[in-house]
């Protein structure tokens, strides 16, 4: 199982801090139907990407990039400490899995200059603070946090209607801090970092292309989850703020990358988590590299 991974000036590393069954294939996707399921079962399994009760399996993770400027993560995962009672595996942990996966990337949490969020959605924001002394502080100090003007406010706005826990204890105490950046869709970092919009999971969901002069990576958040949402780009999932702009959004990213050589980073794929996007049929594959 590859953790690194080297295109054009950039060095990715992935951090893990979870890989398990999470969800029934057909509750995530409503448009799954069991033939569809069945068709594909075998080539799912055999990837790791669906267990023998045809349960999801899926990596929750950050990836941590060097540039020749800048040591960047993009999401922050899920974290320890916090209260998430819907998610048992989520609620108040206290294992050093991420601590330790940083390690093995070579970096400290003083290491790294921006932390990018995708959107703003638990599995997302998780570390971006840590508990000291009964307070949240930012886990990275020295780090700029950059979350998208529209998914901010957003859950802003959410958030104040009811309080929304990962908001609540990961981005208003960064924001607190004074640490935060909101930034336009059309905000880059140096000559390498871009944000890609990419609306339909919430709102201002976005991904964020790295290299110098072209797209030598992508990291594409929870654009797609599952392996089998690039062949079937039209399966959105439950937790889709717009189901249908989703399924838009997913089809043009993948025609975007399709036949490049651009390596696209996934959020929740199983490992290897990380291939170039190649056409099949109708559809596209994530073909490990």
């Amino acid at each position: 199982m590859s953790l690194k991974f080297t295109v054009g000036d950039l060095t990715i590393h992935r951090v893990i801090e979870q890989e398990a069954p999470f969800f029934p294939a057909l509750d995530f996707m409503p448009g799954l139907t069991p033939e569809v399921l069945a068709e594909n079962r075998a080539w799912m399994r055999q990837a790791k990407a669906l267990d023998d009760r045809d349960t999801l399996i899926l990596c929750f993770q950050s990836y941590v990039i060097k540039t020749p400027h800048h040591t960047i993560l993009v999401d922050s995962c899920i974290g320890n400490d916090k209260p998430r009672p819907q998610r048992p595996a989520w609620n108040m942990k206290t294992d050093d899995n991420y601590q330790r996966g940083l390690a093995a990337a070579g970096v400290s949490v003083d290491d790294i200059d921006f932390v990018m969020c995708t959107h703003l959605h638990v599995d997302h924001v998780g570390w971006n603070t840590r508990l000291e002394n009964g307070r949240w502080v930012p886990t990275f100090p020295k780090a700029r946090y950059v979350f998208a003007k529209q998914e901010y406010d957003h859950w802003f706005a959410e958030n104040a209607k009811t309080e929304i826990p990962p908001f609540a204890d990961s981005v208003l105490p960064v924001v607190e801090a004074k640490r935060h950046e909101l930034v336009s869709n059309d905000h880059q970092i140096g000559d390498h970092v871009r944000i890609v919009p990419t609306p339909g999971h919430t709102p201002g969901h976005i991904a964020v292309a790295m290299g110098r002069g072209q797209d030598d990576a992508v990291f594409s958040g929870d654009l797609m989850h599952s392996p089998l949402q690039t062949i079937y780009p039209e399966l959105s999932i439950r937790f889709d703020v717009d189901p249908a702009k989703a399924a838009t959004t997913r089809r043009s990213f993948l025609e975007r990358y399709c036949d490049t050589d651009t390596l696209c980073c996934t959020a929740h794929f199983p490992s290897p988590s990380v291939g170039k996007i190649r056409r099949k049929g109708s559809g596209f594959v994530c073909a490990a590299v």
